[in-house]
């Protein structure tokens, strides 16, 4: 169904975008870290609930990208277009709620997670999520206007848009922190500047004649109650999933913070560097709910589960290329950084045993079950992923950070066995052929 120049040509623009996007908050963080471990510290803090809410809305895009491209897949573009026109406004409405409500409930919200943070790294955070909160809008947007480009098989334009939007952040970090003095509040309003520059091209795309799936009037953005149940069965199981994933990050957060500054402020660089090796993983597998879905669309289970041990094995290839060699790199990289060195050689022995279990682990656990996604078998993810992750990224995790001597490797320790539990259970699930029965459209 798909040829080998097809694929390449909606694999390399997601995985650049995905990069160029991780960039954005990697941006924010390493500029930061000059101004010191406190600053660094507030924003990796509040940067645990901002990646909350992104993939909240990350997988009701998805769900709206399940469903475009089965309709796709099947023929039918005038329920694809009513489908992303469903997706958009409820995308809208939701990040307009939550980001006013996270604003307006910052400090005791930020006390509740983190307890009693040094007084500088909470005065960091308050001021870095209150500016993050009001751009939910305009992220929202983004994120669900370049799914529906990619339910459509076109990964170049959301490629394009990230480029310019990450290039702007960069130079507002640049201008605002050092030039002007402004620090976390500088890279709070860099990364506002360029999500509203990201919304507004992506809507200017999708407003174009020609599109696959395009812009409607105004009634287009009314509720259709038939297609937002279709949307939303798809969605909010994904969305939960997400969404407890990482609520458990955040409560590893939280048990990381006792640990003193430099545990959080290494913990915030390895995070980094463990989602930029991700990254790429995460853009076959965002390419893996197009195909698989408009297969399932067209009928076609047999030719879905190709394509899921396919882009599984590519996922395997790109994650050894870039996990080795950003571990390479690791000790260099830190030089740049305000962490301490007792910081940077922990940063490095933890950035090594990641890449090995990511490896070996993660395609498995998080690349094939976009498949199962694509086809509708989001139950048995969310099940599986909101379980795992509780036994074993969390509760272990904080026992070992508790209970051991092991510090911060109880976190990752905790994370890996997370991964292997995973991979195993979606395995099993490819093997079998329940997923291959769920009608997505109906």
């Amino acid at each position: 169904m798909f040829t080998k120049k097809e694929l390449t040509a909606l694999l390399w623009p997601l995985i650049v975008e995905q990069v160029l996007t991780g960039l954005m908050g990697v941006a924010d963080t390493f500029m930061v870290s000059n101004v010191g471990e406190a600053a660094v510290s507030g924003v990796a803090l509040v940067d645990s609930v901002n990646m909350l809410v992104f993939y909240f809305f990350s997988a009701l895009a998805a769900g709206g990208t399940i469903v475009c491209s089965q309709y796709i897949g099947s023929g039918d573009r005038a329920d694809a277009n009513k489908a992303a026109m469903q997706v958009l406004s409820m995308s809208l409405v939701l990040a307009t709620v939550s980001g006013a409500l996270l604003a307006a409930l910052r400090k005791p919200l930020l006390r509740l997670i983190f307890g009693s943070v040094e007084a500088a790294v909470m005065d960091a955070a308050t001021v870095y999520m209150l500016v993050t909160a009001l751009s939910y809008p305009f992220l929202a947007l983004y994120t669900a206007s370049a799914a529906l480009f990619r339910a459509a098989g076109d990964s170049r334009r959301p490629m394009i848009v990230a480029a310019a939007a990450d290039a702007l952040n960069v130079a507002g970090n640049a201008l605002l922190i050092f030039r002007c003095g402004m620090g976390v509040l500088g890279a709070a309003l860099a990364t506002l500047a360029s999500r509203i520059l990201s919304a507004a091209v992506m809507l200017w795309f999708q407003s174009r004649p020609g599109q696959v799936i395009s812009l409607g009037g105004r009634r287009s953005f009314l509720p259709d109650g038939p297609m937002l149940r279709r949307i939303t069965r798809v969605g909010i199981p994904s969305a939960i999933e997400n969404g407890m994933f990482q609520f458990g990050k955040l409560v590893v957060q939280s048990t990381v913070s006792v640990l003193g500054t430099t545990a959080i402020a290494a913990q915030s660089i390895i995070a980094i560097l463990d989602s930029f090796v991700g990254m790429p993983g995460q853009a076959i597998g965002i390419g893996l709910v197009t195909v698989a879905g408009q297969c399932m669309g067209r009928g076609r289970p047999d030719e879905a589960r190709r394509y899921m041990g396919l882009f599984t094995r590519i996922s395997t290839v790109v994650v050894t290329v870039v996990g080795v060699g950003l571990a390479l790199a690791t000790p260099l990289i830190t030089r740049f950084t305000a962490l301490s060195p007792a910081g940077r050689e922990l940063v490095t022995e933890i950035t090594w045993f990641i890449t090995v279990c990511r490896i070996v682990l993660w395609p498995g656990a998080f690349t094939l079950p976009n498949g199962l996604r694509a086809a509708g078998d989001v139950a048995y993810t969310m099940y599986v992923g909101s379980a795992t992750m509780w036994l074993f990224r969390v509760v272990l995790s904080w026992c070992l950070c508790r209970y051991t001597p092991v510090g911060l490797w109880g976190v990752w320790i905790g994370w890996c066995t997370d991964w292997l539990f995973r991979a195993v259970l979606f395995y099993r699930r490819y093997r079998g052929h329940r997923w291959e029965q769920f009608e997505v459209l109906r």
